[in-house]
């Protein structure tokens, strides 16, 4: 190397020395985000069957094709959560054996979910059928809509918070909201038949708390006041239509 190259090289390594927050040498890697994003995809094809595989789903085979995805779920998602835990203060104490025990038998609470985010799936897609009248199939909702793309990924991200994982219900809503620009905590609690309708600029805060049969547009927040653990997000009952541009903040219900 040239005497330039030399000279950046030691000021990038002493800005490591300098700012070691945002270093992990000699660590263990980190959870991955794109063995994360493999995962997320594999649970969208266990959520809609035939939507979004390369090939035709045949009916005979679907029990082979369920076990297969499972099996690329369980070992995946069993490794990133036990990077995810051996990161968490509170599982410091853990044996390398006892972390991965308790990975397992996340990644198995978390997958007999599955038929239960389905069901509430389903009547998010029957929501923006009903709610859209430029909706033309389900089909279309399912494989197009950034709206349902965002829900989606919070009913998954959300059963992750539900069993406490560290930071992988963060990585999974921060992906849908880079995409979409529909920003949904993992925390926030959403019922049934729930639509978002554009979705740009859509938040949605940790402590929200959204009833079922509720209609949102683009540029909605519903957001935070002050800081700490407590109830700070609005509480939005059953069959409100939130329009275009609306900001709700503070624990407050509507």
């Amino acid at each position: 190397m040239n005497d330039n190259i030399n000279k950046t090289v030691n000021e990038i390594l002493e800005s490591y020395s300098k700012h070691e927050q945002t270093c992990r040498l000699s660590e263990d890697n980190i959870i991955n985000k794109s063995v994360l994003i493999q995962v997320l995809e594999e649970i969208r094809k266990l959520l809609f069957p035939g939507y979004f595989d390369k090939n035709r789903v045949r009916e005979e085979y679907i029990g082979y094709i369920v076990g297969d995805r499972i099996e690329f779920i369980q070992y995946n998602l069993k490794k990133q959560i036990a990077k995810a835990l051996k990161g968490c203060e509170k599982c410091n104490d853990l044996s390398y054996d006892e972390v991965m025990e308790k990975s397992e038998k996340l990644v198995y609470e978390f997958l007999s979910k599955i038929p239960s985010i389905r069901d509430y799936l389903a009547t998010d897609v029957v929501a923006a059928f009903n709610g859209d009248p430029a909706a033309y199939s389900t089909d279309e909702i399912i494989l197009c809509y950034p709206g349902f793309f965002a829900i989606t990924v919070y009913r998954v991200a959300h059963e992750l918070w539900k069993l406490k994982i560290p930071m992988i219900p963060r990585v999974l809503s921060e992906y849908a909201h880079g995409l979409t620009g529909i920003d949904i905590h993992p925390g926030a609690t959403i019922g049934k038949y729930f639509f978002i309708d554009h979705g740009t600029g859509v938040v949605i805060g940790e402590t929200a708390e959204i009833g079922d049969d509720v209609l949102m547009y683009h540029q909605v927040t519903l957001g935070g006041r002050s800081r700490g653990r407590f109830k700070r997000h609005p509480t939005i009952g059953d069959g409100v239509l939130l329009g275009a541009g609306a900001k709700i903040i503070g624990p407050i219900t509507i």
